[in-house]
């Protein structure tokens, strides 16, 4: 499980630095990286979408803080 929440957790935060670069700078990191290919575009843009969820769900029982 911990290693699913570490992906999960890093797939957020590469959504979360793609929709900062594409408000400040017009810049779609996502883009940049898949290149030419939508298809796998897509795929990042709904495991990022998949992984907030799943984060939001999760969060309480693995923040050490807020499980308290």
């Amino acid at each position: 499980m911990k290693m699913l929440h570490m992906l999960t957790y890093l797939l957020v935060i590469i959504g979360g630095i793609n929709w900062g670069l594409w408000g400040l700078l017009n810049i779609n990191l996502v883009t940049m990286l898949t290149g030419s290919w939508p298809m796998l575009e897509k795929l990042v843009y709904i495991l990022v979408g998949v992984s907030a969820v799943y984060e939001l769900a999760m969060h309480k029982q693995n923040c050490k803080l807020c499980g308290s």
